[in-house]
């Protein structure tokens, strides 16, 4: 049943590309047991082709045009025009998730850290669970196949803790962040008609919209989960309160962040082959963390960024650790700037967006709509009183409903609701669908 229903949930945007995890599922499910049944090099070689074919999808579908685009691009400097074109080819949404944690999959059952399922409906639910499947958590088999497999009871700790986790990311996605996109949208999508104050304004909110918009998804993924008896890991643990980049990366998409560091930088050589090197791998990883995120050169410069400024952190001591206040305000200041490449939609806007903030075009900000203004303001200080309020008692999110008072509870759940349903926003754009 509960493949029958996630397989809907995923063919109700687009039943075409039902057959594209169904084959991604037959391939690394059989693969995974031809794996484990065999050894030395045989064992790897259907490896890697699991690799190939989950890598594989994600070129057609998400990078063919990108790698044409800038073929075609270096062949126009250099005076060659080749003929070829590209395609008009849909991006399945949730292929960079589910790819990922199918891969995952193949490689643990390889390292011999699991055992591959003999039960294709729980591995076929594994890839597709609806509530992860478009915008994660990229989930573990060591998590999740064993819970799948397994008879699941119900707990009312974990269905106060699901619905109270459903509540919060609802408030955090629908109030906040898309309260935040129809402020800023206009701005980014034309920067060159916006004084510097607009532009600041901009790049300031966007970054409490990326992580309310992703980590209120996180949330109402987490806690339809439970709500079904399943524990996934967290997604995030307020990234922004980070005194690091380094540390900021511990918080923010955390399943990613696990996963390229355990199947990417480590098994490039981690920090095990000296400083050089580490500062190679800690690049490599965020570079290609970067073109994971989008087929576009601006995803890549943002994680390419991410890479120098982790390696400068392991050979420098940029900000001491005293201050820790100062280091928060730091961080949130520099990911915030580098967020702008994340969001321009060329590097034509990004430069237009540079020039303006250190430009002294500062005026009155474009706020636009008084009612929508008023709701970011008001919204976004109840989100930052809450999270401030998790981090100085270090709750997490994920366990706090069950923690609280019954009436405490009820009373919270009330206002949060009654506040979504007055002050919800109809821009109904999750950020992350796109990778």
């Amino acid at each position: 049943m509960l493949l029958v229903a996630s397989y809907v949930f995923y063919g109700w945007w687009d039943w075409r590309f039902l057959s594209l995890i169904a084959f991604s599922t037959f391939v690394d499910f059989f693969l995974g047991i031809a794996i484990a049944k065999s050894e030395g090099r045989k064992s790897r070689s259907y490896l890697m082709v699991s690799i190939f074919v989950n890598l594989g999808l994600l070129c057609v579908f998400k990078y063919f045009n990108f790698f044409i685009d800038s073929f075609l691009a270096i062949g126009e400097t250099i005076g060659y025009v080749p003929g070829i074109t590209t395609l008009n080819i849909i991006l399945p949404v949730g292929i960079s998730f589910y790819t990922f944690q199918t891969m995952s999959y193949s490689i643990d059952i390889y390292r011999k850290e699991i055992e591959p399922t003999k039960d294709f409906v729980a591995f076929a639910s594994f890839v597709a669970l609806f509530p992860q499947l478009v915008a994660g958590p990229i989930e573990r088999a060591s998590n999740l196949i064993p819970q799948l497999v397994g008879k699941r009871q119900w707990s009312h700790k974990r269905f106060r803790d699901g619905l109270f986790q459903i509540v919060v990311g609802f408030f955090r996605k629908v109030v906040v962040a898309d309260s935040i996109g129809s402020l800023i949208d206009g701005i980014y999508n034309a920067p060159e008609l916006h004084n510097s104050s607009s532009i600041l304004m901009a790049v300031v909110l966007y970054s409490f919209q990326i992580y309310f918009d992703f980590s209120g998804y996180s949330d109402i993924a987490i806690g339809t989960a439970k709500l079904l008896g399943f524990e996934f890991k967290p997604n995030f643990n307020l990234p922004y309160f980070s005194s690091s980049i380094t540390e900021f990366w511990r918080r923010w998409h955390i399943s990613l962040s696990s996963w390229l560091r355990d199947y990417l930088y480590i098994p490039l050589g981690g920090n095990r082959k000296g400083l050089v090197k580490q500062y190679r791998n800690l690049f490599i990883t965020m570079f290609l963390g970067g073109l994971w995120h989008g087929s576009s050169w601006n995803f890549v410069v943002w994680g390419s960024l991410h890479g120098i400024l982790l390696a400068l952190e392991k050979r420098f001591n940029l900000i001491p650790n005293r201050y820790r206040l100062f280091n928060n305000i730091a961080v949130f200041l520099v990911v915030s700037f580098i967020w702008i490449f994340f969001r321009s939609l060329s590097f034509e806007d990004t430069g237009i967006i540079m020039h303006k903030l250190f430009s002294s075009d500062y005026g009155k900000p474009f706020i636009g709509n008084l009612s929508i203004f008023g709701t970011v303001v008001y919204g976004l200080l109840l989100a930052l009183i809450f999270d401030t309020f998790l981090f100085v008692r270090k709750v997490r999110l994920e366990e706090f409903g069950s923690r609280m008072k019954p009436w405490w509870y009820v009373a919270f759940l009330t206002f949060t609701i009654i506040n979504i349903i007055l002050f919800y926003s109809d821009a109904n754009n999750f950020i992350y669908f796109q990778f």
